[in-house]
C-alpha cells in the first residue's frame, strides 16, 4: 500500500509557530488579562463575552484569515455552521469522490444537499465537473480520505476557486501539524475542532472571510450558544501546545517507520504513515492477526480506542482500527493492519507494547 501523508512540521517550524501564536496573543491580552478567568454571557453591544470575541480575533490573525468565530459542536459543529453559512437545503456541494467522513455524511443527509463528486487527484476533473453541474460550494478535506489520494490542497482550492465556487476546507488533523490550513490557501472557511488541539471538549472553530463568518454569528443569538469566556482561553492554551507537540509525535512515528520496516518485529509485513484521518502509523501483518493483537495491546498499556483523537486526554499511544473510510476503501485490509498513533509516548514504548501484544498471540498458538 502505497500512501501519500502530508508533510509535517519540522521541530523549528513548529517552534517559530508556537512563537508568532504567542506573539498574536500578547497583543491582544496585554499584562495580566490572559491570567484572567473569562467572561461570561451577552455583553451589550457584543452580544458574546468580551474575552471570546478577543481570542477568536487572536485566531483569525494567526491564521491570516479575515474573522473567526469559536461555536459549539467541536469539528462537526464548525462544519455544520460553515455549511449552513453557504448553502441553502438542497443545494449542491462538490465533494472528493471517496468515501466521506461519517460525522459529515450525517450533516449532508440533514440538511438534504445534493452531492456532487470529482477525483480531487485529477484538477481537470475537477473544472469539467465544476462546468456540468454547476456545485454551490466545495467541501475539500485537508487531510487524506483513502490511502491512494495524493492532491495537493493550495491546487485543488486554486482550481475550485478559478470555477467562482466557495469553499470549506475540513482542517481536522492538519491544524498546527503542517505550513498553513485551507483559509491561508484561499479557501473561504477553515473548519476544525479545538478539541484535537489540547482544547476544550465542544469547541470547533471557523475561520475565513468575514462575510460569511458574520452569517454565522447571527445564528449564535442566544447565551446559550455562546462560548464562554473561560471555555475560548482554554482554546488559546491548548493551541500554544499543539505545533511543537505535533511535530515530535511526528518524529516518533518517523522513527518508527524505519525500525518496523527494519524487521525489529518480524511478524509485522510492512508499515507507512498516512493521514487516516490524523497522521498515523498503519502496521500492516503477514498474518490476519489484527484484531487480537488490539486486543492484547490494551492489556500491554495501549489506549483502546480514542478520545478526541489526539485530545489532552490522550497520552499513551493509540492501537486501533483503521478508520472507516480507509477500511471502506480497502476492505480485506481491516484483518491485516492496525493504526498506531504514539500520541505523547517514544517509540520504544510503541514497539514494546506492540512485540508484547504479537509474542501473547503466539503463545496462545503455541
Amino acid at each position: 500500500m502505497k500512501t501519500f501523508p502530508l508533510q509535517s512540521l519540522t521541530l523549528a517550524e513548529a517552534q517559530q509557530k508556537q512563537f508568532a501564536l504567542v506573539d498574536t496573543l500578547c497583543r491582544h491580552f496585554p499584562g495580566a488579562d490572559f491570567l484572567a478567568g473569562g467572561d461570561l454571557g451577552l455583553v451589550p453591544g457584543l452580544n458574546q463575552p468580551r474575552v471570546t470575541q478577543r481570542v477568536e480575533k487572536v485566531l483569525a490573525e494567526a491564521f491570516h484569515a479575515e474573522a473567526g468565530v469559536l461555536v459549539q459542536g467541536a469539528g462537526t459543529g464548525a462544519i455544520r455552521a460553515g455549511l449552513a453559512a453557504l448553502l441553502k437545503p438542497g443545494q449542491r456541494l462538490l465533494v472528493h469522490n471517496a468515501p466521506v467522513y461519517p460525522t459529515t455524511q450525517v450533516l449532508i443527509e440533514q440538511m438534504g444537499i445534493t452531492l456532487v463528486r470529482a477525483d480531487f487527484n485529477c484538477l481537470p476533473e475537477i473544472t469539467r465537473v465544476i462546468t456540468q453541474h454547476r456545485p454551490d460550494a466545495a467541501l475539500v478535506q485537508h487531510t487524506r480520505q483513502q490511502p491512494q489520494d495524493r492532491y495537493i490542497l493550495t491546487e485543488v482550492l486554486a482550481e475550485i476557486a478559478r470555477c467562482g465556487v466557495p469553499t470549506l476546507t475540513d482542517d481536522n488533523y492538519a491544524v498546527m501539524k503542517v505550513d498553513g490550513i485551507g483559509c491561508e490557501h484561499g479557501a473561504t472557511l477553515s473548519t476544525f475542532s479545538c478539541f484535537k488541539l489540547f482544547g476544550p471538549e465542544g469547541v470547533g472553530a471557523v475561520i475565513g472571510k468575514a462575510e460569511v463568518i458574520a452569517r454565522i454569528r447571527a445564528t449564535l443569538y442566544s447565551g446559550g450558544s455562546q462560548i464562554q469566556g473561560a471555555q475560548a482561553l482554554e482554546v488559546l492554551r491548548g493551541l500554544v501546545f499543539a505545533p511543537v507537540m505535533h511535530a515530535v509525535q511526528a518524529g516518533v512515528s518517523e522513527r518508527l517507520l524505519t525500525l518496523l520496516n527494519s524487521g525489529v518485529i518480524p511478524e509485522v509485513k510492512k508499515a507507512v504513515i498516512a493521514n487516516a484521518q490524523s497522521k498515523v502509523l498503519i502496521v500492516e501483518f503477514h498474518q490476519p492477526i489484527a484484531a487480537r493483537v488490539l486486543e492484547a495491546a490494551q492489556e500491554k498499556g495501549a489506549l483502546p480506542y480514542p478520545v478526541g483523537a489526539e485530545s489532552k486526554y490522550e497520552i499513551p499511544p493509540l492501537f486501533y482500527r483503521l478508520s472507516g473510510t480507509f477500511r471502506e476503501a480497502n476492505p480485506s485490509l481491516g484483518d491485516y493492519a492496525i493504526r498506531i498513533n504514539p500520541n505523547r509516548s517514544g517509540e520504544e514504548t510503541v514497539l514494546r507494547i506492540l512485540r508484547e501484544s504479537v509474542n501473547a498471540i503466539a503463545y496462545e498458538w503455541a
